[in-house]
């Protein structure tokens, strides 16, 4: 049976026809849609974790438990994971071990560019790199026959292209794995003592499969014209063979433990090696360790996502006499591209958050969610994004650093605040620390594409489930003032916010207003009216950000709404003075 599935849903299908038992996983794109897919294969016990580590650990308990296991994350997922990564290497596995890294050459939706492969040679593991959605599925398969084969957890890295870029895939019956029995064993008990031998054998592993590599079926070499022999991986080779048909390929979809013997063969059989791969020279510097003259990052940026374009640009001045530079189409003199910088939604609660911020001139420590787009114009109320959680203890840092010299404000989503929050929130309790945490809870984890946490009461599979408390949290951690509030209401909001800025005590308020985008069949009770006449032009509506109030033509100030986008949340009403912008009642 064929079917047409992207990257992601493909390695979903391998982690069901491989036998797989149990997966685990925070959303993170370009990632989320894998357990997503995952969560539709009732023979998976699937989920949702607070965050990476949550979610890795589990999944190496199912491992050690005796269960085939999946854990997926972004690239910098995986930094949040790192602590249990580097000793899992150790102890090894019981049940087959699976972890997906994608990475996001580009920073499509990421706030950094780093190459996960560098994990697996850090970590000592197998490192797999599919190039297709085919290949996604069978990695997967052979992922967990590596490491059952080999006793070790198996890293398999994607990049955005291969996770949403969609090919045919040929699918298979699921092979049903029995659960292993489970007996206790201080093989994963890793003291110092234990973990001083596991290093010895875990040095020999790599060795070995460095050694299988070598006759690996998935590892190609094709000759063709051996002038030229290009070394690739992943999402590289079906771009460079699209440009460069007839050259000479060795294909590395098991690239780490690096294949020695495989690739000096290849070497030995073309006259030039050039190396084509996404971001770091991670294969590169490799080959140039065996003493194997060969050329890479020379031509290929190590910034951004490669394209067909970009490799051809490259190796129009690699080889020359070969390849020609590709044409690029200009732009006519006096037209310059149209700019859609990213914005909030029309109704987006975080709006309202932000309008007042920003009367209160604070210092705004963000993090990673909708809520970035605050830093955006005419908003500009988010100063600080550095990683998840961070929006807390940066917020805390600054204060420390600060003193009474500097009103801080950090600001973290509901999912955010479970994942990664609560932690820097008991820091602030236990170090005395001041400041306001705002916590923007818009019922789900919405940047993501809507998925559910532990504030929502739904699992991935939409079981009913406990609700976290957030005030209940906040006060059990210590903090004394934790107010909730409604964002629409702009004047409450920032007079809620301004009360607990100038408190000269830690404090906690919660924005609470649904994401427009969960709300179906919204109804609203009122409606936007504009009074064309009344209005003058004093553009204060247009403050707020709102993509629904447009401006018109002939005057910059004057509002013009878009009724196809507004979605009648009455934010712009309440900041017009001259009663412009009113909410009414649907008329009969």
């Amino acid at each position: 049976m064929k079917k047409v599935l992207s990257g992601n849903e493909a390695i979903a299908r391998g982690a069901w026809e491989a036998g797989c038992h149990f997966a685990a996983a925070y959303p993170g794109t370009p990632s989320t849609e894998i357990l997503e897919n995952v969560a539709h294969y009732k023979e998976i016990n699937s989920q949702w974790s607070v965050n990476e580590k949550v979610a890795f650990e589990a999944a190496c308990g199912a491992s050690i438990g005796g269960a085939r296991a999946l854990c997926a994350q972004k690239h910098v997922g995986l930094n949040v994971a790192a602590d249990p990564l580097f000793t899992m290497s150790y102890l090894g596995v019981h049940g087959g071990f699976v972890i997906i890294t994608a990475d996001d050459p580009g920073m499509h939706s990421s706030q950094n560019e780093q190459d996960n492969r560098h994990y697996a040679r850090a970590a000592k593991l197998p490192l797999l790199e599919p190039a297709d959605s085919q290949e996604a599925k069978d990695m997967v398969i052979e992922g967990f026959k590596i490491s059952e084969k080999f006793n070790t957890p198996v890293l398999i890295r994607v990049t955005t292209r291969i996770c949403h870029s969609k090919s045919v895939v040929e699918c298979f019956d699921r092979e049903e794995i029995e659960v292993k029995k489970f007996e206790k064993n201080q093989r994963f008990l890793c003291l110092p003592s234990a973990a001083r031998k596991l290093h010895v054998k875990v040095e020999q592993r790599s060795l070995d499969i460095a050694e299988y590599g070598n006759s690996y079926k998935w590892n190609k070499a094709e000759y063709n014209d051996t002038s030229v022999g290009i070394i690739t991986s992943g999402i590289s080779y079906n771009y460079t063979k699209e440009v460069m048909p007839d050259a000479s390929f060795l294909k590395l979809t098991l690239s780490w433990p690096q294949p020695e013997k495989l690739i000096r063969e290849f070497a030995d059989k073309v006259d030039k090696i050039l190396i084509i791969e996404e971001n770091e020279p991670f294969i590169e510097n490799q080959v140039k360790a065996l003493g194997i003259t060969c050329e890479g990052k020379k031509y290929f940026d190590i910034k951004g996502e490669l394209s067909p374009e970009r490799i051809q640009e490259g190796l129009s001045v690699a080889l020359p006499e070969r390849i020609q530079k590709p044409e690029m189409v200009e732009i006519p003199e006096g037209i310059e591209p149209a700019v859609r910088p990213p914005v909030l939604c029309p109704g987006c609660p975080h709006r309202g958050v932000f309008r007042a911020l920003g009367k209160l001139k604070v210092f705004v420590s963000g993090d990673i969610g909708c809520y970035t787009l605050g830093a955006f114009a005419p908003l500009n109320a988010l100063h600080s994004c550095l990683c998840m959680g961070g929006g807390v203890t940066v917020a805390e840092g600054i204060e420390k650093a600060q003193g009474n010299h500097t009103k801080v404000v950090g600001m973290v989503g509901d999912s955010t605040f479970v994942h990664s929050g609560i932690t820097g929130l008991i820091d602030m309790v236990y170090n005395k620390s001041k400041g306001t945490i705002i916590i923007v809870d818009n019922s789900i984890t919405a940047m993501t594409g809507h998925q559910q946490n532990p504030t929502t009461a739904k699992t991935l599979r939409m079981e009913e489930t406990h609700q976290l408390d957030i005030e209940a949290v906040c006060k059990a951690v210590g903090v004394k003032h934790v107010k909730v509030v409604d964002p629409f209401d702009l004047k409450s909001t920032e007079d809620v916010l301004k009360e607990e800025i100038n408190r000269g005590e830690l404090s906690v308020v919660i924005t609470r207003r649904p994401c427009i985008l969960i709300l179906k069949d919204r109804v609203p009770e009122k409606y936007l009216k504009w009074d064309n006449e009344a209005c003058k032009a004093c553009g204060m509506c247009l403050k707020i950000g709102c993509p629904a109030m447009e401006k018109q033509p002939d005057n910059e100030k004057q509002p013009k709404i878009n009724m196809a986008l507004c979605v009648h949340c009455g934010m712009c009403a309440q900041m017009c003075k001259f009663d412009s912008l009113t909410m009414n009642k649907k008329e009969d």
